[in-house]
């Protein structure tokens, strides 16, 4: 088998095609000719049809892109003033909730000094009611140990005097005056 190589190499020059008339870069006139309608045509229909195409497709991407953008910012700035809204009624519900506890302490105070109020108005009338009871037991106490000194001083007087004081005018008299002679021993009725 023979070597390609070796073949051009020692082929006859009109075979080569660097040594021929014809040139790779520079063709022939009718070549560039023919070539350049076609080249023409389609770049006609290229700028005519193709291009406006292509151009309405970058500007409607570019109008999506600068629309995508848009919407981005206008959610980024909803979600800032959210996010302000959230914080300023989070701020003014911490506000209302330490008022409200204040409120509730106040007024836990005040519900303690009512009932301090009420327990000492309580102890007072139970004192009170206690003491009135204590003066009416006294007094009748002594209404009757004044009975049983009357009677005593009676039974006394009949003893020294030895008649018996039958009259019931008698008897009131002496006894009226006894019980005068011990109020003025003791006034008070102590």
């Amino acid at each position: 088998m023979a070597n390609p190589i070796y073949i051009l190499a020692h082929a006859n020059a009109e075979y080569l095609p660097l040594e021929s008339g014809n040139s790779i870069l520079l063709p022939k006139a009718y070549d560039i000719v023919w070539s350049l309608i076609p080249f023409l045509i389609i770049l006609f229909v290229f700028w005519k049809f193709v291009l406006p195409k292509f151009q309405e497709v970058l500007t409607e991407r570019e109008d999506r892109i600068k629309g995508g953008i848009q919407r981005a910012e206008a959610a980024q700035a909803e979600a800032k003033a959210a996010l302000e809204k959230y914080n300023a009624q989070l701020a003014e519900a911490r506000t209302e909730a330490a008022e409200i506890r204040e409120q509730a302490r106040e007024r836990g105070k005040q519900i303690e000094v009512e009932m301090k109020a009420k327990a000492e108005e309580e102890s007072n009338r139970i004192i009170e009611a206690g003491t009135k009871q204590l003066m009416a037991q006294r007094e009748q106490v002594v209404n009757e140990l004044r009975r049983e000194m009357g009677q005593n001083s009676i039974n006394l007087a009949e003893h020294l005097l030895g008649d018996q004081l039958s009259d019931d005018v008698k008897r009131s008299g002496t006894i009226d005056r006894f019980l005068a002679d011990l109020d003025t021993v003791a006034p008070n009725g102590k």
